[in-house]
């Protein structure tokens, strides 16, 4: 059997820069500044499973009740997850949708600052009352935050450029919650809550009649906040898809594309499964209708 090669006598000497280079590395690695948010590599990489399940008090709870008041409210301890991961510490996050104030809540939580503009007095007035009971005297954010009574297309132009970290919010769904489905009549009506945001005909996104006109005033409304964006901020818009008559419609894409057109970049796309939510018969005997247990996540940036 012959004898294995010798080393050359400066085989290890030649390989000290390559050991050198991969400790500098892997210091350099640890040394290296996350400049996106507060978490840990442990925390970070939870976040990023692109199928979160939504977390919520249960409508029984005395906290869901200001939130049920909103005929399409969405968890604040979701939101919490978004301003988590796309902030730091003391930052500012917007919500141009603000509605009764879930952002608000969760930023406040978070220990960062919150803007939040709502068109609806009713709903800015129960934000406001939100922030003050739901919350404890003692959390020093808790007076961190602003409501803006206004048209969002108005108050975003006048925030301070580069000022905001996130933008998150859940967009009006068009005039979807006008019509009065199984679930809308046992859920709300029944209960005597609102089932569409403001009867404001001009100012009231959601009550656009044309859908395309819809999503171009919505999408037009979202990249307002590119002035007021930092560099690298990002926007996560909360939304679901939904139908019209026969006609289903992907919200979520049409969004998405609507924003990528203005200057924004897709990041990713999350699943927000609704498991708590009940089945309704829809279409049966006679078609295949959907219930609709999941809205998406669409993470943009600037």
């Amino acid at each position: 059997m012959s004898a294995s090669p010798s080393l050359a006598p400066n085989t290890f000497k030649r390989s000290a820069p390559i050991l050198a280079a991969i400790k500098s590395s892997k210091a350099n690695r640890a040394k290296a500044v996350n400049r996106l948010n507060d978490l840990s590599g442990k925390e970070w990489v939870p976040e990023t499973v692109s199928v979160w399940i939504q977390r919520g008090l249960g409508k029984g709870h005395e906290h869901a009740q200001i939130e049920r008041q909103h005929p399409a409210p969405f968890s604040f301890q979701d939101v919490a997850r978004l301003i988590r991961f796309f902030s730091k510490r003391g930052e500012t996050v917007l919500d141009p949708f603000v509605g009764v104030g879930s952002t608000l809540k969760a930023a406040a939580i978070e220990k960062r600052c919150g803007i939040g503009i709502e068109l609806n007095k009713k709903y800015a007035d129960l934000a406001r009352i939100r922030l003050k009971t739901e919350l404890p005297k003692e959390l020093a954010f808790r007076k961190g935050q602003r409501i803006i009574l206004g048209d969002a297309r108005s108050i975003i132009p006048q925030l301070d450029p580069n000022s905001i970290k996130l933008v998150v919010t859940s967009p009006p769904y068009w005039n979807i919650l006008h019509k009065e489905d199984h679930k809308a009549r046992q859920e709300r009506v029944a209960h005597g809550l609102d089932t569409r945001y403001s009867q404001d005909a001009a100012a009231d996104l959601g009550n656009i009649e044309s859908y395309p006109e819809f999503l171009e005033t919505v999408s037009n409304t979202l990249a307002l906040t590119r002035s007021c964006l930092a560099d690298g901020g990002h926007l996560c818009l909360i939304v679901g898809d939904f139908r019209q008559k026969s006609q289903y419609i992907m919200f979520h894409a049409d969004i998405a594309r609507g924003m990528q057109q203005r200057g924004f970049t897709l990041k990713g796309i999350m699943i927000l499964y609704q498991r708590h939510k009940r089945v309704f018969p829809y279409g049966f005997p006679y078609a295949y209708v959907p219930n609709l247990h999941h809205q998406y996540i669409v993470v943009l940036a600037k």
